[in-house]
């Protein structure tokens, strides 16, 4: 059967998501149908949604404005990527004051914690898929996992850079890095959950 996973289309790394979901399907022999999401109605009878990278704050804003909160809350399966994986924490430290954010995963985040724009770096990464190249720009840090539920999938040196968090039907997967840049892996495991 096919899964039919969205792709928040608001800001940030759509395409690259995208490409990367398609490919990820290819190599593991799971068709996908992918959607941009960007109002309410396109979240209907999706498998998953990913919230890409991008600006936390702006995101938002442009959810609260295309009313998608409620409608993404309820998908089952959400994976986000830097900005996203923000959205996607319980707690956020440095957040702006009135910013909205899913507030579904328990996490702890940082925003921008790894520096500005020009602090970007690439690095080798430990991943339970094996070893992985991990793009940070402007990255947020896992500063924190609560609960029994909630597992590292990957580590820059001794920090935690993925989390998973699988409770009944809900999955939720946070990476501070750009696994869409790099490799289909985290895909791959989103695809078939």
């Amino acid at each position: 059967m096919m899964k039919k996973i969205g792709v928040l289309a608001l800001q940030g790394g759509v395409e690259e998501h995208i490409n990367a979901l398609l490919n990820a399907s290819e190599k593991i022999n799971e068709p996908v149908q992918v959607v941009e999401v960007r109002l309410p109605e396109d979240t209907e009878q999706l498998d998953g949604i990913i919230l890409p990278g991008g600006e936390s704050t702006a995101i938002s804003r442009m959810m609260e404005r295309a009313q998608l909160f409620e409608p993404v809350r309820r998908i089952r399966k959400i994976m986000g990527t830097c900005a996203g994986a923000i959205l996607l924490a319980k707690k956020v430290e440095g957040a702006i004051p009135g910013q909205r954010f899913l507030s579904l995963m328990d996490i702890a985040i940082s925003r921008n914690a790894y520096g500005s724009q020009k602090d970007s770096f690439e690095a080798a990464l430990d991943t339970k898929f094996g070893k992985v190249n991990g793009v940070f720009i402007r990255a947020p840090k896992i500063t924190m996992l609560a609960g029994e539920h909630v597992r590292p999938l990957a580590f820059f040196r001794q920090e935690i850079v993925a989390a998973y968090q699988s409770e009944g039907e809900r999955h939720f997967l946070a990476t501070t890095f750009h696994p869409e840049l790099t490799t289909t892996k985290f895909h791959e495991f989103f695809i078939k959950l």
